[in-house]
C-alpha cells in the first residue's frame, strides 16, 4: 500500500488531489457536536495544501436516500474545515455537477474545497457495479491523484472507497496507515494479558468480533444493552431491558466457549434501573435504583452498569497490557447513565496498557465526557470497520489501495 509519505516525495504542486475523508459528524441540527473525525484528517489536508496541491475533500454524512436532503449537508463541516485550517474553504452544492465541476476548476495551488454529500448521488451506495462505476468515473473527472483517508468508511463498497481508487493513481492517508497499524497490534503478536471491553446497544452488532476474540482475548467484559441479553442467557430476570431474544441460544454459545477455552466472560454484579428510558434532551433527574445484576426487578429497565461493576472492570483492567474497547456502558448521554462508561475509559488512562478506543459511541464518549484524548493509546475513526477489521474480513476499501 504506498503511502502519502511516498506521493509527497514524488510532487504533488498544481495536481489535484481527491481525498476520500470521513467527515460524518454528529450534528444537531446545523451545529456540529464532535468535530472528532474533522480533526483526526485535518493533518492529511494540510500536508496536501502546504505541498501545493488542489485539494477536494469528500465524505458521506449520514443516510440520505441517494438524493440531496439538507438535513445532511456538509456546509457545517466545510465551514468547520475552514476554522481548523485557519483558511477560506470552498463549498461545492452538489457532488460530480456545475457546482463542483467549478469550484475545483477554480482552486489555486494550496487550497482546499469541500464538495457536498456523497450520498446525495444514488450511485455512490449502490449494489450495482454499473452504477457506482458510473458515478466514479464523474468522480475521477474532478482529480489527478486519489488519497483513501476516511477510515471509518473503508468496510463499505461504495463509489468513493472502492471504485474510485481503481480509476486514479491512488495513495493510504495518514489517518488509514495509523489505523491499519494500530489494528495489526490487536490482531499479530499481541501483548498480553488481552482485554476486550464490549458495550453498545445490541449483542447481534458484535457476535462476530466476539466469534473471533474467543480465539484471541484473554478476558472480554460486557456492558450496555447488550449485556441484558447476556444476563438472559445466563437464566436471570431482565425485566424491560433491552434483550435480543433470538439471540440468547448463540450467547449460551459462546460463553460455553469461552470457558472450555479459558478465556475469561465479565458480566454486571449491578446495574441502574429505572422505569423508563430517560429524557436526554431535559437530561432530568432520573432517580435511578442500584440492584444486583441476578436480581432485576421485572418492569425496570438496566440503563447503566452500577458501582460493583464499575470497581470489578477497573480491576480486570488494571492488569492488562492490550485494552480494546467498543461500546459504552450504559446511556452516557444522561448523567445518571455515565458513570461506568466513565469508570471504563478512566481504567483505560489508569493501566499502563497499550489502549485503543475503538470508534463510534465510545470515542464521542471520551470527548463528551471530558476526557483527554491524548490519555490513551489511541482513538478509532472507525468503529464498524475496527470491528470488521478484528472479525478478519477484507475491507473493500483497504483493498482498493493495495497496489
Amino acid at each position: 500500500m504506498k503511502t502519502i509519505d511516498e506521493l509527497l516525495a514524488e510532487g504533488v504542486a498544481g495536481k489535484r488531489v481527491f481525498v476520500r475523508a470521513d467527515l460524518n459528524v454528529p450534528l444537531d441540527g446545523t451545529t456540529i457536536t464532535d468535530d472528532g473525525r474533522i480533526r483526526a484528517v485535518q493533518p492529511t489536508i494540510e500536508k496536501l495544501a502546504a505541498a501545493g496541491a488542489k485539494v477536494v475533500v469528500a465524505s458521506h454524512l449520514g443516510r440520505p436516500k441517494g438524493a440531496p436532503d439538507p438535513a445532511f449537508s456538509l456546509a457545517p463541516v466545510a465551514a468547520r474545515l475552514g476554522e481548523l485550517l485557519a483558511t477560506d474553504v470552498a463549498f461545492a452544492t452538489d457532488t460530480v455537477g456545475e457546482s463542483a465541476t467549478a469550484v475545483v476548476a477554480g482552486l489555486a495551488d494550496g487550497q482546499v474545497a469541500v464538495i457536498e454529500n456523497l450520498r446525495f448521488n444514488a450511485g455512490e451506495t449502490s449494489k450495482d457495479d454499473a452504477e457506482r462505476g458510473t458515478f466514479a468515473d464523474r468522480l475521477a473527472e474532478l482529480a489527478d491523484v486519489y488519497v483513501g483517508d476516511g477510515f471509518g468508511a473503508v468496510h463499505r463498497k461504495h463509489a468513493s472507497v472502492f471504485d474510485l481508487p481503481a480509476r486514479l493513481p491512488h495513495v493510504a492517508g495518514g489517518l488509514i496507515a495509523t489505523e491499519v497499524g494500530v489494528l495489526k497490534r490487536l490482531t499479530d503478536d499481541v501483548e498480553r494479558p488481552y482485554v476486550v471491553v464490549l458495550g453498545g446497544a445490541k449483542v447481534s452488532d458484535k457476535l462476530g468480533v466476539i466469534d473471533h476474540l474467543l480465539d484471541r482475548a484473554d478476558r472480554i467484559l460486557i456492558g450496555g444493552g447488550m449485556a441484558y441479553t447476556f444476563l438472559k442467557a445466563q437464566g436471570h430476570e431482565v425485566g424491560s431491558s433491552l434483550l435480543q431474544e433470538d439471540q440468547v441460544p448463540k450467547v449460551q454459545e459462546y460463553l460455553e466457549r469461552a470457558k472450555a477455552k479459558g478465556v475469561e466472560f465479565v458480566l454486571p454484579v449491578d446495574v441502574l434501573v429505572a422505569p423508563a428510558f430517560p429524557d436526554l434532551k431535559t437530561k432530568a433527574p432520573a432517580h435511578p435504583a442500584t440492584v444486583a445484576a441476578d436480581a432485576m426487578p421485572a418492569g425496570q429497565m438496566g440503563l447503566d452498569i452500577g458501582p460493583g461493576s464499575c470497581k470489578l472492570y477497573a480491576s480486570k483492567l488494571a492488569d492488562a497490557a492490550t485494552v480494546f474497547w467498543n461500546g459504552p456502558m450504559g446511556v452516557f448521554e444522561h448523567p445518571d447513565y455515565a458513570e461506568g462508561t466513565k469508570a471504563v475509559a478512566q481504567a483505560l488512562i489508569d493501566s499502563p496498557a497499550f489502549t485503543v478506543v475503538g470508534g463510534g459511541d465510545s470515542a464521542a464518549a471520551v470527548r463528551i465526557l471530558g476526557f483527554d484524548e491524548n490519555a490513551f493509546g489511541h482513538i478509532s475513526t472507525g468503529g464498524g470497520a475496527s470491528l470488521e477489521y478484528l472479525e478478519g474480513k477484507t475491507l473493500p476499501g483497504l483493498a482498493a489501495l493495495e497496489d
